[in-house]
């Protein structure tokens, strides 16, 4: 077992940030690829007629199929391998026998575990003919991650990620959400740091080399709050706004970032005109 500068098993979540090696990259571009297979997988998937929980079944099929494993699936008590968020949804929804239905926005949210490392990913998956307002919160939220990733670099603070993503969205009058953030992770799912947001430009911890981390903004057309129903995991907008999330893992290099989960068949992005019908633009 491999041990950190702490005498804690890397494995073992800690409030120290790790700095990984070169192996500790390697690892993580597998995992991450392997989270993104799944993604793409679902592409073809999620439409207009699926209940969700069919979704759950063929992303457990294929990573239990390719001798993975579905992190999420016993994790604190949860069942499922996808978190699948919809509409006002923020995050951590539940598959079961909801049916997507035409205008539907969905968040899918994987996390496979390839050789003790963790990949962590999701995408916004639109349903037939997403209404207008529904499509510009996802490219306003597509657009939040890209530059939070823009704003990572060796020498910045972790406030930079929050900064460049708060003073975007909320200047397209979007809110950021508060009760959920990003996190460290590599051999562990949930590890230090946990990367808000929002926030302000040269606070917090040093950037540095070795870093592994979630950027995954959630972004709401109405008011930011959200409140957790019944079930203890899904969390909704407490004004039943709108909600979208996409999500990478990356590191931080020399001389910039390493995207662990970009998409194998360049699907990661709305833009890309072959994503057309898939996000109902």
């Amino acid at each position: 077992m491999y041990m950190s500068a702490n005498n804690l098993p890397l494995n073992v979540a800690s409030d120290k940030i790790k700095i990984h090696d070169q192996a500790g990259f390697a690892g993580m571009r597998v995992a991450g690829q392997a989270a993104a297979e799944v993604l793409d997988l679902l592409v073809g998937e999620a439409k207009e007629g699926v209940a969700t929980e069919h979704l759950d079944n063929i992303a457990r099929e294929y990573i239990l199929d390719h001798g993975w494993i579905p992190a999420c699936v016993g994790y604190r008590g949860y069942e499922k391998t996808l978190c699948t968020s919809i509409n006002h949804v923020v995050c951590h929804g539940i598959p079961g026998d909801r049916v997507l239905r035409s205008g539907d926005i969905v968040n899918i949210d994987v996390t496979v575990i390839v050789d003790g490392w963790f990949g962590d990913t999701s995408r916004m998956y639109g349903i037939g003919e997403v209404p207008r307002k529904a499509q510009r919160l996802m490219d306003i939220t597509w657009e939040s991650l890209q530059r939070g990733l823009a704003s990572v670099k060796p020498g910045g603070h972790l406030g930079d990620i929050g900064h460049a993503i708060q003073t975007y969205a909320e200047a397209q009058h979007c809110s950021v959400v508060r009760d959920f953030c990003g996190h460290g992770l590599g051999q562990v799912f949930h590890d230090a740091p946990n990367v808000v947001h929002y926030g302000k430009k040269n606070e917090g911890p040093e950037l540095r080399p070795g870093m592994f981390f979630t950027i995954e903004p959630m972004i709401n057309l109405g008011k930011w709050p959200t409140t957790i129903l019944p079930d203890g995991w899904t969390a909704v907008t407490k004004d039943r706004s709108l909600s979208a999330q996409f999500e990478h893992s990356i590191g931080i290099t020399e001389t910039g970032i390493e995207i662990f989960t970009l998409s194998p068949k360049g699907l990661h992005t709305p833009h890309n005109p072959e994503l057309k019908p898939f996000l109902g633009g």
